[in-house]
């Protein structure tokens, strides 16, 4: 049924719960599984100044943490027998990096967490997951 499956994460414990689902789903269709973590861009122009971090630090600091986050994926697939590639990418926007990377490598499903935010909060910390949901060219399975 599915061959590739795209499983974007931010290290966070919701991500640790989706992806168990992305490993069994994986597992039961024999489909590779990719992994993909974002790295914020650095905050160019007047913001910038006020940045204590100077920007080879904050870039060497965003690749730690994406390598990271991704290894720990690639690790657990690993033990479950399941296939996988991970890639980490700079990106102003998640939503559009999880999107793009989808149709370029060919998922044909993303599993993706959910952190419930809504209303004040949604709008202050974003909301991934609406908008991959809005924009994405192939399924997307929403864990909560």
């Amino acid at each position: 049924m599915y061959t590739r499956i795209l499983f974007p994460t931010d290290g966070s414990d919701v991500c640790a719960k989706a992806l168990r689902h992305a490993l069994g789903l994986a597992k039961l269709c024999g489909a590779e599984l990719h992994t993909l973590s974002a790295k914020e861009l650095f905050p160019y122009g007047t913001v910038s100044d006020l940045q204590p971090t100077p920007p080879q630090e904050f870039f060497e600091d965003q690749e730690r943490t994406a390598s990271q986050r991704v290894q720990a994926v690639m690790e657990a697939a690993q033990r479950a027998g399941v296939p996988c590639r991970a890639s980490t990418v700079e990106a102003a926007h998640p939503w559009e990096a999880i999107c793009n990377y989808a149709s370029q490598q060919g998922c044909d499903l993303i599993v993706m967490a959910s952190h419930g935010r809504h209303g004040v909060a949604a709008l202050l910390r974003g909301s991934e997951t609406p908008k991959v949901l809005t924009h994405s060219a192939v399924p997307v399975l929403v864990v909560h």
